[in-house]
C-alpha cells in the first residue's frame, strides 16, 4: 500500500522536475549570443535543479520545499519566476533580434523603469551600485528590467495577501498540517506554536521588505572584496536582477502565509476550547 501510493508521486514529481529544468535552460536558448560553455553549465544547472525537485515531491515525506500541500503557494512562486526570467530573456534577446514579443516586453520594462526610477527606490539604489564603467545603455537595460521584475513580484505578493483575506489560500481540503507544509520549522520547540510563527512572519515580511535596498550593499561590496557586479552578461543580468527581485517578494509571501497558520491555529484552538466548554454545560 504504502509502495503504490509512493509511486503515484513519480508522475507529478517528474512534470515538476522538467518544467523547472527547462526553466532553467530557456534563458541561455532564448538568448542568442549566449555563449556555447554559458549554455553548458546552464544545462548542468537545469539538470541539478531538476533532480532536486524530483527527488523531493517523489518522496511521500517532506523535505526542504515549504507549503508543498498548500496550492497555489509554490504555483504562485514559480509562475513569477517564469514571467520574470522570460521577460529579461527577451528583453537581451531584443538587443540582437528583435521581435514582437521582444519589443512588446522592452515597450512594457521601459514604463516600469520611468515610473520606478526615483531617488531612493530599490531600482534606483541597483542602477547606482553598479561600476561607473558600465555603459550608459546597460544601465538604462538593467533599470528596465529591475523595474519589470519589481512590479510582477509586488502584483504577485499583492494577489497571494489578497487571496489570504479572501480566504482562499489554503485551497487544500481537510485540516491543515503544520509538520508536511513546514518541514523546517518543529512546531514542539520553544515557546507557543503561534507565538513562534508569528515572530517568524514578521522576520520574515520585514526582511523582505529590506532587502530590495540591502542587495545593492552587497553590488558594492564585490567591487571592493572579489570582482565588481557589473550584470553585463546576459545570464547575469537575468539571474541577478530576478534573484534581486525574487527573494524579497518570496520572504514576504512566506511571513504572510506563516501568520496566516497562526490564526488558523488560534482558530482551531478557540473552536476546540468552545467545543469542549458546550460538552461540559451539557453534561
Amino acid at each position: 500500500m504504502g509502495d503504490n501510493k509512493a509511486k503515484s508521486n513519480v508522475p507529478g514529481a517528474a512534470a515538476r522536475a522538467l518544467l523547472v529544468a527547462v526553466l532553467a535552460i530557456f534563458p541561455a536558448l532564448a538568448i542568442p549570443s549566449t555563449a556555447p560553455d554559458t549554455a553548458q553549465s546552464m544545462m548542468l544547472l537545469a539538470i541539478f535543479a531538476g533532480g532536486i525537485v524530483f527527488a523531493e515531491y517523489a518522496s511521500e515525506y517532506p523535505g526542504l520545499i515549504e507549503f508543498r500541500f498548500a496550492a497555489p503557494f509554490n504555483r504562485s512562486r514559480f509562475a513569477l519566476i517564469v514571467l520574470i526570467a522570460v521577460l529579461l530573456s527577451l528583453l537581451q534577446r531584443n538587443l540582437a533580434e528583435p521581435g514582437t514579443l521582444s519589443q512588446l516586453a522592452a515597450t512594457l520594462a521601459g514604463a516600469c523603469g520611468g515610473l520606478l526610477d526615483f531617488t531612493g527606490s530599490p531600482v534606483h539604489l541597483l542602477v547606482s551600485a553598479l561600476p561607473d564603467s558600465v555603459p550608459a545603455a546597460h544601465l538604462a537595460l538593467v533599470r528596465d528590467g529591475a523595474a519589470l521584475a519589481m512590479v510582477l513580484s509586488i502584483t504577485t505578493v499583492l494577489g497571494f495577501v489578497t487571496a489570504i483575506k479572501l480566504n482562499a489560500w489554503p485551497m487544500g481540503s481537510g485540516p491543515f498540517n503544520v509538520w508536511i507544509n513546514l518541514p523546517t520549522f518543529d512546531p514542539t520547540a520553544g515557546n507557543d506554536v503561534v507565538l513562534r510563527l508569528h515572530r517568524h512572519a514578521r522576520i520574515n515580511v520585514l526582511l523582505g521588505l529590506v532587502l530590495p535596498f540591502l542587495l545593492p550593499g552587497a553590488v558594492i561590496a564585490s567591487a571592493l572584496l572579489i570582482k565588481p557586479l557589473t550584470l553585463l552578461s546576459p545570464m547575469g543580468y537575468v539571474w541577478g536582477i530576478l534573484l534581486w527581485a525574487y527573494l524579497p517578494a518570496a520572504l514576504v509571501m512566506r511571513g504572510v502565509a506563516m501568520a496566516r497558520v497562526a490564526r488558523m491555529i488560534r482558530a482551531s484552538r478557540r473552536r476546540f476550547a468552545d467545543s469542549e466548554g458546550n460538552a461540559f454545560i451539557a453534561a
